[in-house]
């Protein structure tokens, strides 16, 4: 469509990014992942956030585009990758955009220390090729991040699972969501969307993990489902509880990156 690009990274689908109308997404996840901030606040209101991953910065487009003076903060571990997204995809004019360069786990220690407590939105979108790197998936890294977050803020974390090209059972993502309750405090203040047969390890497909200090307010839970990708699955509560059973939470000393997926997947994705 007009005005619409992609970023591929070593043949794996990072971004897809509107110029002409950046609240506008495309990738499931994504969509996904922009319900959930539209629950944020009041509609329109602006916000601050942390961004841990640019890709092609299509979140931090969105919200400019969608909350006008939200604060928001970008960390990346590749200053190529974003020279040539700015220079090839430049922000809007105005956008208060602040990129930070390094590992977005050490790069946490160096934010201002004003941050701490005052963020409305933490994303982990945090990707070395198709994997997610080891140091980001454990319960300090979590625990680190969520010290950012303001008392009512939200935590949101894309991972990707399941089938026969993920991890037996969506093991990984099973340990990620215990991770995530185990940070939080309560499965009422985690939840995980994806699709159906992506939560049944039947099909590898990417899971939207959410989680607060506060109890995720109940009336989100069908604005979230209605808005789709349909079909759509949620996890909370008792069900979140349930899937996560048995699983064990993830910490430094087991951490293991995400698992590798076919090729072949993206492949597929690229090609329809």
């Amino acid at each position: 469509m007009p005005g619409a690009f992609e970023l591929v990274v070593d043949g794996t689908p990072q971004s897809h990014v509107n110029l002409d109308d950046p609240s506008e997404l495309f990738f499931e996840y994504i969509v996904r992942m922009g319900h959930v901030i539209d629950q944020l606040k009041q509609p329109g209101e602006p916000i601050t956030a942390l961004h841990l991953g640019a890709g092609g910065l299509t979140l931090p487009r969105y919200i400019h585009a969608t909350r006008p003076g939200s604060r928001q903060q970008v960390i990346e571990l590749e200053p190529k990758l974003v020279e040539l997204v700015r220079s090839a995809l430049p922000l809007a004019r105005g956008a208060s955009i602040r990129v930070r360069y390094g590992d977005a786990r050490s790069t946490l220690d160096k934010l201002p220390d004003g941050l701490r407590g005052a963020v409305d939105l933490l994303v982990v979108d945090v990707f070395g090729g198709a994997t997610t790197p080891p140091q980001v998936t454990s319960r300090e890294f979590y625990a680190a991040g969520a010290a950012f977050l303001a008392p009512d803020g939200v935590m949101l974390v894309n991972i990707a699972d399941g089938g026969l090209s993920g991890s037996p059972g969506a093991a990984f993502a099973r340990s990620q969501g215990a991770t995530l309750v185990d940070v939080f405090g309560s499965p009422d203040r985690v939840a995980i969307l994806a699709e159906p047969q992506v939560v049944r390890s039947r099909r590898f497909g990417n899971f939207v993990l959410v989680g607060s200090a506060a109890p995720l307010p109940l009336e989100w839970m069908p604005r979230l489902l209605a808005g789709g990708p349909h079909p759509a699955g949620l996890l909370t509560g008792d069900d979140l509880r349930d899937w996560t059973a048995g699983a064990p939470v993830t910490t430094d000393a087991n951490a293991q990156g995400s698992p590798d997926p076919n090729r072949s997947i993206f492949q597929r994705r690229l090609g329809g």
